[in-house]
């Protein structure tokens, strides 16, 4: 089923990168360059593991961003890359095993490694446009 909600694939038409950051890079940064030099048009994260020296976050009903100082581990990442720019959210724990939450943004520089797989396709493009339903630029299916 197609519609403005739903897109679905072949899972055979999806292609698995692995790449791994080295430190002092920008996590979300990095993200952006690797898709952006793809030739598929709608990516997500399967999995990613690895440390943070500092992170920047914007958590659910702010406008402006948290700045979590480290070493933290990163416990999650999620999300989609579009090729209007990624939707990511990221949960981080600090050495007292707090963690904190929230959108990924610029900033969050990566203390030892990280490793993050992405999976790839171009059997669909992801886009973002304004929804008038929710007031905010959201994911959209074209293809």
């Amino acid at each position: 089923m197609n519609d403005d909600l739903t897109c679905g694939w072949p899972g055979g038409a999806t292609r698995f990168l692995a790449l791994r950051m080295l430190p002092g890079e920008d996590l979300r940064g990095r993200l952006e360059t690797v898709f952006a030099a793809q030739p598929e048009t709608a990516g997500f994260v399967a999995a990613c593991v690895g440390s943070l020296t500092s992170a920047r976050l914007r958590p659910a009903g702010r406008d402006d961003a948290l700045e979590v100082a480290g070493p933290l581990e990163i416990v999650a990442l999620s999300g989609t890359l579009s090729v209007d720019g990624p939707h990511l959210h990221v949960a981080v724990s600090d050495a007292e095993g707090r963690m904190t939450a929230g959108h990924l943004l610029a900033g969050s520089v990566v203390r030892t490694t990280v490793e993050v797989v992405l999976g790839l396709t171009d059997a669909v493009t992801f886009t973002r446009r304004d929804d008038p339903r929710t007031g905010y630029a959201e994911l959209f299916f074209d293809g």
